[in-house]
């Protein structure tokens, strides 16, 4: 059974269609990018994958003992999030909190987890240090770690790379490659970086609205490349 499927999914906001009849599965341990230009229903879409937003049509099912609240997300960052004040065990540890049920505080299994994740996305030694005192590719792992804290068995990753350097960019995508491969965690990402974003998917997704295609890297890579070799005359 598929960790989710969205089947005919439509949202609106306002009468006006964000998204429209898409229908997609994801399988554990499946990298799927989700691909389109601005305003296609990209991150509409992901906010409903995470309960976040209600569609007006269609079902999201959550199977193979997922629940929406344990999806790791790491959303786009603005400005106000990267200086945000506090220390880098504070922002991991804040994961856990939709675990947290009706309980207050932190408990020994949380700090565990968090402790966990620090040491997986190799931030441990900035545990003490404030967030917002971080490089952007040390942030974003803070934030993959708090994100795993959520989850053993999926992650939503909005746009993950912007603003990073090439440098930073590419160990961000090796962190994720490993996170799927090595660890089993299904990767949803949405990303404008085509070249860099598929590079590990096994699956694609294009979006405008509807779903313009839905596929394997290798269906995709050919129906592009056919396309743009038209195009070109």
């Amino acid at each position: 059974m598929a960790l989710i499927q969205l089947r005919n999914v439509t949202i609106a906001f306002e009468g006006m269609v964000a998204v429209d009849r898409v229908s997609l599965s994801v399988e554990r341990g499946d990298y799927l990018v989700v691909l389109g230009e601005n305003g296609s229903g990209k991150s509409t879409l992901m906010r409903a994958m995470l309960g976040l937003v209600k569609p007006r049509g269609g079902q999201i099912v959550y199977g193979d003992g997922l629940q929406k609240n344990q999806i790791g997300y790491l959303p786009q960052q603005t400005a106000a999030q990267r200086d945000f004040p506090a220390s880098v065990e504070e922002v991991v540890l804040s994961g856990c909190v939709n675990r947290m049920g009706a309980r207050f505080f932190f408990n020994k299994a949380d700090r565990r987890k968090a402790e966990g994740n620090m040491a997986l996305l190799d931030v441990t030694r900035f545990r003490r240090h404030s967030y917002r005192n971080l490089s952007g590719g040390q942030q974003q792992r803070v934030l993959l770690a708090r994100a795993l804290c959520a989850t053993e068995n999926m992650l939503l990753l909005d746009e993950p790379v912007t603003g990073l350097d090439p440098a930073a960019t590419q160990e961000l995508y090796d962190v994720i490659r490993d996170l799927n491969r090595k660890h089993g965690v299904a990767v949803v990402m949405v990303s404008h970086d085509l070249r860099g974003a598929l590079r590990d998917a096994k699956h694609v997704a294009v979006m405008d609205r509807g779903m313009d295609f839905c596929g394997t890297v290798e269906e995709y890579e050919a129906q592009y490349l056919k396309k743009a070799v038209k195009a070109g005359g």
